[in-house]
C-alpha cells in the first residue's frame, strides 16, 4: 500500500525535474542564441565606429582648412573631402599599379622566398633548430597565411564599402546623429553627455593625426632605406610598413616578416640589414612619434593595448584588431569621464 502512495509524489518529483531540466536547457540555448547576435552586433558596431572615424577625420581636416583659410566650415569641409579624394587618386595614380604589381609578385613568390630562406638556415646550427621547430607544415601555413592577408588585405575588403558609406552620412551631417545620442539621456545628464563626446570627438582627431603623421614617417623612412639597401619591392615593403603601423605591436612584426624573407633571397646579411633597419625605425618612432601623440590624447599603458587587441580580435577578428587601439581610447575616456572624475568631484568622505 504504502507504494500507491508514493506513486503520486514520484512522478510529481519527476514532472518537477523535467521543468528545471527543460528550463535549463532553454535558458543555455537563449543564451548562446544572445551571443551569438551580440557578436554579430558587435561587428556591426565596428563598422560604425569605423565610419565615425573617417568623420572624425574629415571634419578635423575641415578645422584646420577653417583656422588658415577663413572660409565658411562647409566649404572648408568640401575642400577637405576633395582634396583627401584627390590626393589618395594621385597617389595609386602613379604609385598604384606599382604596388599592385609588387604586392602580387610578392604573393607569388613568397613559396619559393621560403624555400630559399630553408636554404640559408641550413647553414647554420641556430637555423636548423628553428627549421625543427617548423617542421610540421608551420612554416608552409605561415606563408600560405601571409597569401591570404595580401589577397584580402585583412578580411575586411568587403566591410570597406558600409564604412564609407557610414563615414559619409556622419560627415554630411554629424549634428543628426550626436543630437540623436544626448536625446537618449536623461534631462540631468545632458550637459556632461555633450562634455563626453566633446572630448571623444578632441581626442579621436589628435589620435587620427598622430597615427597619420606615424605612418607616413615610417613608410617614408622604410622606402629610403630599404632603397639604399637594395631590397627588391622596396616601395611595396614600405607601403605596407606604413599601412601596418595603424596597428600597434602586431602591425610593424608583420610587416618586418615579408621584408626580412626577401632580404634572404639577396643575402643572409641583406636580411640582418632589414631586421635592424625595421627595429631603428620602430625605436625612433616609438620615442618621437608616439610621445607626441600622447601630448594630444591620454597616455594608454601599452599592456592595455595588447590586452585590447587579443580581446577584440578574438571577438572580431582583423577588424577587432585594427579598431582595437581607438576603441580603448574611447573606453579610457567614458572611464575617466563618468566615474574617475564623479568619484573625484564627490563630497563624500573617503575611508
Amino acid at each position: 500500500m504504502p507504494d500507491k502512495k508514493s506513486d503520486p509524489s514520484e512522478k510529481a518529483e519527476l514532472r518537477q525535474f523535467s521543468k528545471k531540466l527543460w528550463i535549463t536547457v532553454g535558458t543555455i540555448a537563449l543564451l548562446v542564441i544572445v551571443i551569438f547576435i551580440l557578436k554579430a552586433a558587435f561587428n556591426v558596431l565596428l563598422m560604425v565606429f569605423a565610419g565615425s572615424l573617417i568623420a572624425v577625420y574629415f571634419h578635423g581636416l575641415a578645422n584646420l582648412l577653417k583656422r588658415n583659410t577663413r572660409l565658411p566650415r562647409g566649404w572648408c569641409l568640401l575642400i577637405g573631402i576633395l582634396l583627401t579624394v584627390t590626393l589618395l587618386g594621385l597617389l595609386f595614380w602613379f604609385l598604384g599599379a606599382k604596388i599592385s604589381l609588387q604586392v602580387g609578385e610578392m604573393t607569388q613568390d613568397l613559396p619559393k622566398i621560403w624555400q630559399n630562406v630553408k636554404g640559408h638556415l641550413n647553414n647554420s646550427d641556430i637555423g636548423r633548430k628553428l627549421l625543427y621547430y617548423l617542421s610540421d607544415g608551420n612554416g608552409e601555413k605561415m606563408i600560405g597565411s601571409f597569401q591570404e592577408v595580401f589577397r584580402t588585405s585583412f578580411g575586411v575588403v568587403g566591410d570597406i564599402y558600409i564604412i564609407l558609406f557610414i563615414g559619409v552620412f556622419f560627415t554630411v551631417n554629424p549634428r543628426l546623429y550626436r543630437d540623436g545620442i544626448i536625446k537618449l539621456v536623461p534631462a540631468e545628464g545632458k550637459k556632461q553627455a555633450r562634455d563626453v563626446i566633446r572630448r571623444l570627438d578632441f581626442t579621436l582627431k589628435g589620435w587620427l593625426k598622430g597615427m597619420l603623421i606615424a605612418m607616413l614617417f615610417i613608410a617614408s623612412l622604410s622606402f629610403i632605406g630599404l632603397s639604399i639597401i637594395g631590397v627588391p619591392m622596396s616601395l611595396a615593403l614600405a607601403f605596407l610598413a606604413g599601412l601596418l603601423n595603424f596597428i600597434p605591436n602586431f602591425g610593424p612584426l608583420i610587416a618586418m616578416i615579408p621584408a626580412v624573407l626577401i632580404g634572404f633571397t639577396v643575402s643572409t646579411n641583406t636580411a640582418l640589414f632589414i631586421a635592424l633597419l625595421y627595429i631603428v625605425i620602430q625605436t625612433v618612432e616609438s620615442n618621437v612619434i608616439t610621445p607626441m601623440i600622447q601630448n594630444v590624447m591620454i597616455k594608454i599603458p601599452p599592456a592595455l593595448i595588447i590586452i585590447s587587441q587579443v580581446l577584440f580580435g578574438t571577438l572580431t577578428g582583423g577588424l577587432g584588431i585594427i579598431l582595437a587601439t581607438p576603441l580603448l581610447v574611447v573606453i579610457i575616456v567614458l572611464v575617466d569621464e563618468l566615474y574617475v572624475k564623479r568619484q573625484h568631484n564627490s563630497k563624500e568622505p573617503i575611508d
